[in-house]
């Protein structure tokens, strides 16, 4: 009998830097376990691409225009949570990476990775592990701690779509702002916007950002 033929992990690169694909996709194109499925240089392509192709791993800049990769993280999990999400940045930020991980990401990787850390990290996260930068593993626990330790806050039971809503607000995007922002239609900013006013029990948008200002919800 014949050697039965190992599963290739499907890959899709999202990078804004035609450069910084195209030295991942050379990278990867080496390893007989690794399929590169396409690239997306923004991150409206990468949740278009992802819905498309069904990647088992996707390699997601953050910085990119028009949608950037924590937006796009969070749609290509909504569509399909089965997704592993690897976020690639020059931000050695604990932020990110909190924010990142609330919305389902496998695995951190700084730019500066070695080619072998890169592909090793892609198979770590393919049998589900999850791997982040040694160097930020005690800030993620300080983040965590000082989380922890703050007192509870009166939040109108907003949920975190809501709560980003109102912070849009704040900076004073429209509707349709938001909804690109966002990556939502502006049917969809306008139903949230009625649940806050509810939930807050305010007519407009300015007393929203004003009661969400004073009990902490968002600052600015």
């Amino acid at each position: 009998m014949g050697e039965e033929k190992k599963e290739k992990i499907k890959v899709i690169i999202a990078d804004d830097h035609a450069l910084v694909r195209e030295g991942i996709a050379k990278i990867l194109s080496l390893e007989a376990d690794i399929e590169i499925l396409g690239e997306a240089s923004d991150g409206k392509e990468a949740v278009e691409l992802a819905k498309k192709l069904k990647p088992d791993v996707v390699l997601m800049d953050i910085n990119m225009p028009n949608v950037n990769g924590i937006v796009a993280t969070r749609e290509i999990k909504k569509e399909n949570p089965g997704v592993k999400i690897i976020a690639l940045t020059i931000h050695e930020q604990v932020d990110y990476l909190l924010e990142l991980i609330r919305y389902g990401i496998s695995g951190y990787l700084l730019k500066d990775v070695t080619p072998d850390e890169l592909i090793k990290t892609i198979r770590q996260v393919f049998s589900g592990k999850g791997v982040i930068p040694p160097s930020m593993t005690p800030k993620v626990f300080d983040e965590i701690n000082k989380l922890a330790q703050k007192d509870e806050k009166i939040t109108f039971n907003l949920t975190s779509r809501e709560i980003e809503i109102l912070r849009e607000l704040a900076k004073g995007l429209s509707n349709k702002e938001i909804a690109d922002k966002l990556y939502i239609s502006e049917k969809t900013v306008k139903n949230h916007l009625t649940n806050i006013f509810q939930k807050m029990g305010v007519n407009d948008r300015t007393q929203a950002v004003l009661l969400g200002i004073k009990h902490n919800i968002i600052d600015i």
